[in-house]
């Protein structure tokens, strides 16, 4: 299977895609999109383009995206949504089933704790994807979330087995 994770940002979306072959993953490529433009309209565009080639070249086979936490900046926390949109969009456009996942969840999943620093997450990213050469923050983030997936995904095939094997 091959995942792809996103963190959406209006400047920076990071992307990182692995495969996953049972317990085994692997870094495939991981990235930055970065939004060009005057105006939102621009930079969301520019986005989606973007974003678009990332997944004509890797071909996953799903996605996932972190959710957004709400802040006290309620334009920002508008605008990130906006990012967050293109970022659910594409995958759904080329017709990929798409995964959502909390900041803590990722975390949690990634590093054991909820509320772990992002350095500690760039860490355990670069443990898990030995070799991997990371192109900023927000890509390690993207590993992580196509990380988290992985493991979500493989937990629900476990349990639609058992509950086969149960009927």
């Amino acid at each position: 299977m091959r995942v792809l994770g996103l963190d959406p940002g209006l400047r920076t979306l990071g992307w990182g895609v692995i495969d996953v072959d049972g317990p085994r993953l692997a870094h495939v490529g991981n990235g930055l999109c970065q939004s060009s433009g005057a105006d939102l309209a621009a930079r969301l565009l520019s986005l989606h383009e973007q974003l678009t080639e990332v997944l004509a070249r890797f071909a996953p086979d799903c996605a996932a995206v972190e959710q957004t936490f709400v802040n006290k900046d309620a334009v920002a926390t508008l605008k990130l949504g906006h990012a967050r949109a293109i970022a659910l969009l594409v995958p759904a456009q080329a017709g990929l089933t798409v995964g959502e996942y909390a900041p803590n969840a990722v975390k949690k999943t990634v590093v054991g704790v909820g509320k772990a620093a992002k350095a500690q997450v760039d860490h355990m990213v670069r443990m898990q994807l030995p070799g991997a050469v990371i192109a900023g923050p927000d890509a390690a983030d993207a590993l992580a979330v196509a990380i988290c997936h992985a493991h979500h995904a493989q937990s629900a095939g476990r349990w639609a087995a058992a509950l086969r094997a149960a009927e």
